[in-house]
């Protein structure tokens, strides 16, 4: 295994280099969240679990940035923001989404556990894939964001076998080369997309705390959002060629 480099380190005060690391606390906050959903998916509350993956959610779109501003890389390089992002990810991504939709009841009972099992391993492959992302910043493969999809899952509420299916595909596309939209990240349309995700992050709030209890309107939206992030490249991509 190579050894890894890091930035020597910027003198600095205490105060900055406090701060600095005050942001990894920050990002390992996320994990303790990611525990507190897991102990509302073990009492079947879905809507708190969702609920507290929702703020990690927050918190892992806040700390890069936050990060960044105060250089913390180099203010504070014997920890790496990188590995703890990773960690945290993980846990908040993948694992306790992935007992909630192993444990939910919406899937085949004989499936249920290899699926969950699948998930975590897929999911484990596919962080350590130096190639998850495309150089225009899309993801390649599905992107491991369970986490959205046991939110589908619970949304749709389909039939066992109909759910079985979806997320044994969605694992099977992890390791398909397509690109996923990142809908923060990608430059082209990037204020559409925003303003997209920005509509998905408000009609999911609405959806969390009606427990899943919302019409057609919401559902159908929410749906086409989805879409847009899975396929939206590949559409575009094709109405170039075409014209």
């Amino acid at each position: 295994m190579s050894q890894s480099t890091r930035q020597d380190p910027v003198p600095a005060s205490r105060m900055l280099r406090a701060a600095a690391f005050s942001v990894h606390i920050f990002t390992a906050l996320g994990a303790g969240i990611a525990l507190l959903a897991l102990l509302e998916a073990v009492r079947e509350h879905w809507a708190a679990m969702f609920a507290w993956l929702g703020l990690a959610l927050v918190i892992d779109a806040l700390d890069g940035p936050i990060a960044r501003r105060l250089n913390v890389e180099a203010v504070q390089p014997d920890w790496s923001g990188e590995v703890l992002d990773l960690v945290v990810d993980f846990v908040t991504y993948v694992f306790v989404p992935a007992y909630a939709i192993a444990a939910s009841g919406l899937l085949l009972p004989v499936a249920a556990p290899l699926l969950g099992v699948g998930i975590v391993i897929s999911s484990a492959l596919y962080f350590a894939d130096r190639r998850m992302k495309t150089a225009d910043n899309h993801f390649r493969g599905f992107p491991a964001l369970w986490n959205a999809a046991a939110f589908y899952l619970f949304l749709l509420h389909l039939s066992p076998l109909l759910s079985t299916l979806g997320i044994a595909a969605l694992i099977v596309l992890t390791f398909v080369p397509f690109n996923v939209l990142h809908p923060v990240r990608v430059k082209r349309l990037r204020g559409l997309n925003l303003t997209l995700i920005a509509v998905w992050a408000a009609l999911a709030i609405l959806t969390i705390a009606k427990d899943f209890n919302v019409g057609t309107p919401v559902t159908a939206a929410l749906c086409a959002i989805a879409l847009y992030v899975i396929c939206g490249d590949a559409v575009i991509r094709r109405l170039r060629l075409e014209n």
